[in-house]
């Protein structure tokens, strides 16, 4: 696809840009207890502000339904993002309106605002074309630098590239690149690492995959489904027997399209899920005692997907091997991690992470700054990888 980036915007200098970003942040006792969202958005808010522009930022925060909640307010989180930015951010307490405009009427060249969430309007999720054109009256440009939002058709994200003049912002820019290295027009061979506790929640994923990629590394409790699919006596570990016969389908799916599935052949397993259980060992997968559920995936195992990786020129990843925040349990997805990485390090690999469980299961290994690129995005990034068309980058698209 082909977008218009911030290189594309000649002269910014007293246009007013309304910039849709993602400060939907975690908080505690009132307080942002995570800033890496905030933090995602400054390449494009310092450049903009730089440049001369007006910068009001668009957001979402929580699910207030279309209700005025003061405890989903975006006032709570300007002053970090004011602390982050490092400049004084204005806060704005609506994103569409006469007091909004009155608001940022006397903004000068180079400020910075945060207007209201725009879900407290019942329109923002219904796409409503009425609230987009009064968003859109307040701003003469528009910059999405919110992947994660992206999976939406909502008025900020969807409706407003419609209105006005649409550009994509520098981390928007950045993961559209990342993704069309990964999947898009990759170099061969193409290598994916999808884990999680359920195939039902990864089954458009994988059929996705098995048609784009060469090797498909199945770990969690989903390899758990599949090993069952082939008649292997899993215990009782997470899986769902139900769907064997989907697993199966997958299966014959690869199989067409000259896809390796590769599932564990030796796996941790234990009697009880806690830390460093006394019942602890490591087993064929057709050892697996009655009593005993499957915790992670085996060295041998785990040695074996390394090799397979090495003989990649692009890894696309998806959440972890095995139960990985409880010891020993992370020992195959951080070993695995570790070798994408170095293998990135080295020149030999694209490497393209994304996903909540993945994001914390790359900072747990310690190499998510080793990666190509890793995206905080949950929902978006799962869509993507399940090959759904996005709207809010649709959007963005030019002929």
């Amino acid at each position: 696809m082909t977008f218009k980036t911030l290189d594309d915007l000649s002269d910014v200098h007293g246009k007013r840009v309304l910039v849709r970003v993602d400060l939907n942040v975690p908080m505690a006792d009132l307080k942002v207890t995570d800033d890496t969202r905030l933090r995602a958005t400054l390449p494009t808010v310092t450049e903009l502000a730089d440049r001369g522009a007006i910068v009001l930022l668009l957001a979402h925060f929580g699910r207030p339904k279309g209700e005025r909640r003061p405890d989903m307010s975006l006032s709570l989180v300007t002053r970090a993002y004011e602390e982050v930015l490092g400049r004084p951010v204005r806060f704005v307490g609506d994103c569409q309106g006469e007091m909004a405009a009155a608001n940022v009427a006397d903004m000068q060249p180079g400020d910075v605002a945060i207007l209201e969430n725009t879900r407290f309007h019942k329109g923002e999720e219904k796409n409503d074309p009425e609230l987009a054109r009064a968003m859109a009256a307040l701003g003469d440009l528009y910059v999405n630098d919110a992947f994660s939002a992206a999976h939406r058709a909502h008025a900020s994200t969807e409706g407003l590239a419609h209105l006005l003049p649409a550009y994509a912002g520098r981390a928007m820019e950045a993961e559209l690149k990342a993704l069309e290295k990964a999947l898009g027009a990759p170099e061969r061979p193409v290598a994916a690492v999808v884990g999680g506790a359920k195939v039902s929640t990864k089954l458009e994923v994988l059929r996705h995959l098995v048609a784009r990629v060469d090797h498909l590394i199945i770990g969690g409790g989903m390899a758990n489904t599949f090993l069952a699919a082939r008649g292997v006596d899993v215990g009782k570990s997470l899986a769902e027997h139900d769907l064997t016969p989907v697993a199966n389908e997958i299966l014959e799916a690869a199989d067409r399209a000259n896809c390796t599935v590769h599932l564990p052949y030796d796996v941790v397993v234990a009697k009880e899920f806690e830390a460093n259980p006394p019942s602890l060992r490591t087993c064929n997968v057709h050892e697996v005692a009655a009593d005993e559920m499957i915790l992670d995936v085996g060295p041998a195992a785990v040695e074996a997907l390394a090799d397979a990786i090495k003989t990649c020129r692009t890894l696309v990843w998806n959440g972890p091997l095995g139960a990985f925040e409880t010891v020993p349990f992370d020992a195959a997805t951080v070993a695995l991690a570790q070798t994408a990485a170095a293998l990135t390090q080295s020149g030999s690999l694209v490497s393209v992470a994304g996903g909540g469980d993945t994001v914390a299961a790359l900072n747990h290994a310690g190499v998510a700054d080793e990666f190509s690129f890793v995206s905080t995005a949950g929902g978006a990034f799962l869509e993507w990888m399940e090959g759904k068309a996005l709207p809010g980058v649709e959007a963005l698209e030019t002929a």
